[in-house]
């Protein structure tokens, strides 16, 4: 059999070297006996690896790209309780905060006439219940009726409810920070990064605005939403694991899991969207950043895989150097079925539990086709 190998020439140091290793026998070109094997010799056997090919899953990857962004879950969005006019904003966008620390001041005609009707009610309050002891004592003494009793008890019940009901107003406008002229302090109802900002000092906030002044962001787990081909839906499932890799840190891989998949195609790109939830350890990730995914998988189809260090491809076919024993060699075509990371996987030529080498081949495999 005679293959011509598209490799680097090799110098004569190393055809003489190639001698040695393959323990051949001193005879020149014209004497060459073309039955003599081709050994390994023992300083060849230093130098090479040998494998076996095995039966395992097939596995499959698929590139995807995407954008990291906040998980939903993780994101919180703060609204007005009530208009007025922003005194003060003293958080910036990006800026981390801690559950309860103050987002901004908000001086409210709301909150003080809240505090108005609650000084009046404390008054109503003093007023039912001296009224209530009053009839009390009438009423133990024989003077006033048990109806005219009741309905001082009645009177002093409602009092107290209306004064709760205008404090946990109160309470509810300004999360329990709110001062008698008016001013209500915003504060941080979980802890995260601001990653939203919607007001600025002098901003007038209106009853009927329906917008949020702030958003918190929760960045210790984010998502990347992925952009999924129409001929690869059938390659992703929930469940998945996925390898996420971004530009900013091109050497680290956020190992991932796919939570969600949309089970619509977007009708302009016809793409789907798969979400991937992954942890933000260091908050290294952004949102926004681009992402490059990678999914892995099981198909659960069978196939001999070897390493892929054992090919040898030459003139569009690939073959493997089989190892029997040292002195029993030879070459076998493959056919490939795909590589995946250092695996490859092949369609035809070898059976499972078959040796072949994986390094430092090339010398047996030019020694055996040129024969």
């Amino acid at each position: 059999m005679s293959i011509k190998v598209n490799y680097p020439v090799i110098f004569p140091a190393l055809i003489f070297s190639a001698c040695l290793l393959f323990s051949c026998k001193e005879k020149n070109e014209q004497s060459a006996d073309p039955t003599e094997k081709v050994c390994i010799s023992d300083s060849m056997q230093k130098i090479i690896h040998i494998d076996s090919a095995v039966m395992s899953t097939v596995g499959d990857e698929l590139k995807l790209s995407g954008e990291i962004s906040f998980s939903d879950s993780k994101v919180i969005k703060v609204y007005p309780f009530s208009s007025g006019k922003v005194i003060q904003v003293k958080v910036s966008l990006g800026d981390k905060v801690t559950k309860g620390d103050p987002l901004a001041v908000i001086k409210s005609a709301d909150v003080a006439g809240n505090y108005s009707d609650i000084s009046s009610s404390g008054n109503d309050v003093a007023i039912t219940k001296r009224q209530m002891d009053n009839t009390e004592s009438l009423y133990q003494n024989g003077i006033a009726s048990e109806r005219e009793f009741a309905e001082a008890k009645q009177n002093y019940q409602k009092a107290v409810n209306n004064a709760a009901k205008l404090q946990a107003q109160i309470s509810i406008n300004g999360g329990g920070h709110t001062t008698a002229d008016g001013n209500y302090i915003v504060t941080a109802p979980e802890s995260g990064y601001i990653v939203e900002k919607k007001i600025n000092e002098g901003a007038f906030i209106r009853n009927d605005n329906a917008e949020n002044m702030f958003t918190i962001g929760d960045i210790s787990e984010v998502w990347v939403n992925a952009n999924v081909y129409e001929s690869d839906v059938a390659r992703v499932k929930e469940g998945y694991a996925a390898n996420v890799t971004t530009l900013a840190y091109q050497d680290k891989i956020f190992p991932g899991v796919i939570d969600k998949v949309n089970q619509l195609l977007e009708p302009d790109t016809k793409v789907m969207k798969v979400r991937v939830k992954l942890k933000n350890d260091g908050l290294l990730l952004k949102p926004e950043m681009f992402a490059n995914v990678i999914i892995k998988n099981k198909e659960g189809v069978q196939a001999i895989s070897i390493p892929k260090t054992g090919i040898i491809s030459e003139d569009g076919k690939n073959y493997v150097v089989v190892f029997e024993d040292k002195c029993n060699l030879k070459v076998k075509e493959v056919e490939i079925l795909k590589t995946v990371e250092d695996k490859t996987y092949l369609k035809s030529g070898l059976v499972a539990g078959e040796k072949i080498i994986t390094a430092n081949q090339l010398l047996l495999f030019r020694a055996l086709t040129e024969k």
